[in-house]
């Protein structure tokens, strides 16, 4: 199923706060239409090579850390799930594989790329668009699911009210991202190392080349210029979430966001 997008999104409520997920990146993009067409671009060139690369980025996390985490937030058989930013399908499967194959998932991207890599692999409803506008009804589903995309929407503020519109009252957000260690740390260190250096060199003897080198390189300048968990558990509060905690996983580079809706 397929569902064009406009390319604008909501503006945050004039009592919000605009908050960028992280500092503007020149060296990729000048403002904000090119934001979105750059990322919407890099992901199109290499959603035939995203597996591949998504393994070497997230050291092996996987299909099997996505479980996990959906089990930990609360996830079981017979709830509803959109998956925004669904990529190849990994946290949709991850969902699949929890409802024994049989629920009902959509799946939300910005790249055409990637909806043709998931709709190849993975038997969920697919729709185009950007998490600042979902072109879904107010209750829509019992979980919303975001990995390691909250780094390439434009503010948080417009992106969590929209996750709670289309959330059930009672609703779980989860959200799946990378956190750096404090700057001036061993792993904060080696963790530049791996995903600065390492990982995109990978990339370029791997699939993709010059792309996925590219991607790598901007994946890891969004993690190291990204805001702190603190002001994103604050813009969930501010958006009328509840309970909102953050929890760090494998390595503690590895961060799980989870917010309820008030029933």
């Amino acid at each position: 199923h397929w569902a064009m997008m406009d390319t604008m999104a909501h503006p945050p409520k004039n009592d919000l706060h605009s908050t960028s997920p992280h500092a503007p990146l020149a060296k990729y993009y000048m403002d904000e239409i090119e934001r979105r067409s750059f990322v919407a671009s890099i992901f199109d060139r290499t959603a035939s090579h995203y597996d591949w690369i998504d393994r070497t980025m997230s050291l092996g996390s996987g299909l099997r850390y996505r479980r996990d985490a959906l089990r930990r937030a609360g996830f079981t058989r017979g709830m509803t799930m959109l998956d925004i930013a669904v990529g190849s399908g990994l946290m949709a499967r991850a969902a699949l594989d929890i409802q024994g194959g049989i629920g009902r998932v959509t799946g939300l991207d910005v790249s055409m790329g990637m909806l043709d890599k998931a709709r190849n692999s993975v038997p969920v409803a697919l729709v185009q668009g950007y998490a600042e506008q979902l072109p879904f009804s107010d209750g829509y589903v019992d979980f919303v699911t975001m990995g390691f995309a909250l780094r390439h929407v434009s503010n948080l503020e417009s992106t969590f009210v929209e996750y709670r519109r289309v959330l059930k009252p009672g609703g779980v957000l989860l959200i799946l991202e990378l956190t750096r260690p404090p700057h001036g740390t061993l792993k904060y260190a080696l963790s530049r190392f791996y995903l600065q250096s390492v990982v995109p060199l990978i990339a370029r003897l791997g699939p993709g080349r010059a792309d996925a080198q590219v991607l790598m390189e901007y994946f890891w300048d969004t993690v190291d210029n990204a805001v702190p968990p603190e002001t994103i558990i604050d813009a969930l509060s501010e958006c009328g979430f509840e309970h909102a905690i953050h929890k760090r996983k494998m390595l503690r580079m590895f961060s799980e966001y989870v917010a309820v809706k008030p029933a």
